[in-house]
């Protein structure tokens, strides 16, 4: 019987592969091993037979057929399971990659391919000077979304090359541990919170030389608007399986670079995956800002998102400002005061309010159950296109309408009662018009009710609006975020209203506007050019006076007051189904819509969600909500895990605090993300 000694002892061959610089110097070295030997051992031995002096400590093991690294030095070859017929490769941990940030613009860095990309991702925002990192992820594009540029690629590879940022010399890059950068963890303001250029003063504290400088000032900057002939080369999704395609490729959280199959000078995408900007503060955030504006920006632009004629007028009005005062040297160099102090204003009013102030209202705020009670009329879609029209009592308590005849029989028994938990609330305003509307889509058991109201004017809208906007989230008007939101839709619906005078009708011939850069292709084949310039100018009238972060800021609310904001679409086949659905997730809520018509179906609110789980053996994704509702589904447009860490991701979100100082809770985030497979 052999001894457990000599068993031990026992060495045997192992072809190790070293992926060096070195000219004349072999790249294949065989080794005698033993099963007890540990990987740390193994580096020992191997860069002991190398003779080649440098330094090693980014090299690891990159195991070939099992596509994993062995980074756990203190295990055995045994455990980790390496045989005689491993094909290990000894390479650098950190390596060259190049990220198509959302503004469009290229960096390359150098990124660590052994972490997980949650890890890698928080890493490259510190070095951007990002902060929240939690809320974007790398992309990888899907073959669909690139067939438009694949013609043009052949004439425009040098011009690309030479618009990329390199950033490979920040310490970050060099798998150095990263000093904060421009990336600032205590709270000190580092931009001007009106030009959102970086503070003089700060760029000495913080400021990491050249690199950081550069990288702030280009990442925080609007880049100028694009061509009409290079928006019309994009990737243009037309339909919901289109809109499918630009979450297909998303990558996942708890793996590594080198694990997905990304190769060094490999380029990604880096976005913002989560809907959900947590603490948006322009004294630490003008990268972000006007990365999250950029994004936004060509949302709208390539139609990702729908939105009416009106809000795209908005939009590139917004747009045509910005760049204006991008393009001005005044707006970087100069800070106004007064709008600091606006800033600092709000502010203060914010601490008094959270620490209790204004005391004489509270007792009023607890006693008082807040109600909405007006004259609104109600239209219901009745069959052959024709709709029925009636002005009704409505009075809105707590998350639920009741509506009554007149005024006098609000005390009897309502002629009906819509509970509002969970619905989907759909503006329909046109302000020109003077129509504004709100669709409800109210969850029954056979799918959506769908009740449209009519109100009068732009405030009664206004409170109406918040008030089912909340009520959907379960929360009622006496929350803290309701006069907040009655406040932004009527700076929306303000932004709206313009009125053409003479002055803006004879501008269009001395202003030099490319206007076809500012909408989104459809709406430069309805109308001329004069004619688009002539109404981008109107719209412009509103929003003159606003500073450009302010600008900015106004333009990520209007995206985020739009319908289908937040909504990242997937093809899939629901348990017992026939027929192919999409699924929108949402940062709140999960949408079954029909693929044909675009029609919403079913919602399904986080906040009643008990559970979920997949079964990795057939990619099924299964979740049990409140009152035994259970729903199961395939996905078809992608991987099922990226779903799942959807769901996850947003639960993980929504555990956010101030308080908490910006540390991330990365176990909590990979327990609801990982999964079993």
């Amino acid at each position: 019987m052999v001894s457990s000694n000599e068993f031990g002892s026992h060495t045997w061959d192992l072809l190790l592969t070293v992926d060096h610089q070195h000219e004349g110097v072999d790249k294949e070295f065989p080794l005698q091993v033993t099963g007890d030997l540990h990987v740390g051992g193994l580096m020992l031995k191997l860069v002991e037979k190398i003779k080649i002096a440098q330094d090693w400590s980014d090299y690891a093991f990159w195991w070939e057929q099992k596509k994993c690294w062995l980074l756990k030095t203190h295990w055995t070859l045994d455990k980790c399971g390496v045989q005689a017929d491993a094909k290990l490769i000894f390479t650098t941990q950190h390596k060259m990659l190049r990220l198509r940030l959302p503004n469009m613009k290229t960096v390359r860095l150098k990124v660590s391919f052994s972490s997980m990309v949650f890890k890698a991702v928080s890493d490259i925002c510190k070095m951007l000077n990002i902060r929240r990192p939690e809320e974007l992820s790398l992309l990888k594009q899907s073959e669909g979304t690139l067939k438009k540029k694949k013609k043009k690629d052949k004439n425009s590879k040098e011009p690309a090359t030479e618009d990329i940022l390199n950033l490979c010399n920040s310490p970050v890059s060099s798998g150095l541990p990263a000093n904060s950068g421009l990336y600032s963890k205590t709270m000190t303001p580092i931009y001007d919170p009106v030009s959102g250029s970086p503070a003089s003063s700060t760029m000495t504290w913080f400021s990491d030389g050249s690199t950081a400088e550069q990288s702030c000032s280009i990442l925080a900057l609007s880049q100028s608007p694009c061509s009409p002939e290079m928006l019309a080369e994009m990737y243009q999704p037309r339909t919901l399986a289109d809109k499918a395609k630009l979450n297909a490729g998303w990558l996942d959280s708890s793996r590594s670079l080198m694990e997905q199959d990304v190769q060094e000078e490999d380029q990604l995408l880096l976005r913002f995956k989560y809907y959900t900007f947590f603490d948006l503060n322009p004294k630490y955030d003008a990268v972000r800002i006007n990365q999250i504006y950029e994004q936004a920006r060509w949302a709208i632009l390539l139609e990702e998102i729908d939105c009416t004629e009106e809000e795209m007028l908005i939009f590139a009005a917004l747009q045509y400002h910005v760049s204006k005062l991008s393009l001005s040297s005044e707006t970087q160099d100069s800070t106004c005061e007064s709008e600091v102090d606006e800033v600092e204003a709000a502010l203060s009013n914010l601490e008094v309010t959270l620490e209790g102030g204004n005391k004489s209202n509270i007792l009023e705020d607890i006693t008082d159950i807040p109600k909405l009670a007006d004259n609104l009329k109600l239209v219901r879609p009745k069959k052959l296109a024709l709709k029925a029209i009636k002005t009704y009592w409505f009075v809105f308590r707590d998350t639920s309408i009741s509506y009554f005849k007149n005024k006098e029989s609000a005390q009897g028994e309502p002629i009906d009662k819509l509970n509002l938990k969970g619905c989907e609330v759909v503006p329909d305003v046109n302000v020109a018009a003077k129509k504004f509307g709100i669709k409800l889509l109210i969850p029954v058991a056979d799918g959506m009710n769908e009740v449209y109201l009519r109100c009068d004017n732009e405030d009664q809208y206004a409170r109406w609006m918040a008030a089912c906007v909340l009520a959907s989230k379960g929360r009622t008007m006496a929350d803290s975020s309701y006069q907040p939101e009655v406040q932004k839709i009527l700076s929306f619906l303000q932004m709206k209203n313009w009125t053409m005078c003479s002055q803006a009708a004879s501008e269009p011939e001395n202003v030099d506007m490319k206007p076809e850069c500012f909408v989104s292709p459809r709406y430069t084949k309805k109308f001329k050019s004069k004619q688009l310039t002539a109404r981008i100018l109107e719209a412009h009238q509103n929003v003159s006076q606003m500073s450009l972060v302010e600008a900015k800021l106004r333009f990520i609310q209007a995206w985020q007051s739009l319908p289908e904001f937040g909504l990242s679409y997937y093809v899939v086949r629901f348990k017992g189904s026939k027929k192919d659905d999409v699924l929108g997730v949402s940062y709140n809520r999960l949408i079954r819509i029909d693929m044909a018509t675009g029609d919403p179906i079913t919602t399904w609110r986080f906040s009643n969600m008990k559970q979920w789980n997949v079964n990795w053996e057939i990619r099924q994704v299964a979740i049990e909500f409140d009152q035994n509702v259970s729903i199961a589904f395939t996905c078809l447009s992608a991987d099922c895990k990226i779903i799942h860490e959807y769901i996850g991701g947003y639960i993980f979100l929504s555990t956010r605090s101030k308080d908490h100082n910006e540390t991330l809770d990365e176990e909590l985030f990979h327990k609801l993300t990982g999964g079993q497979e």
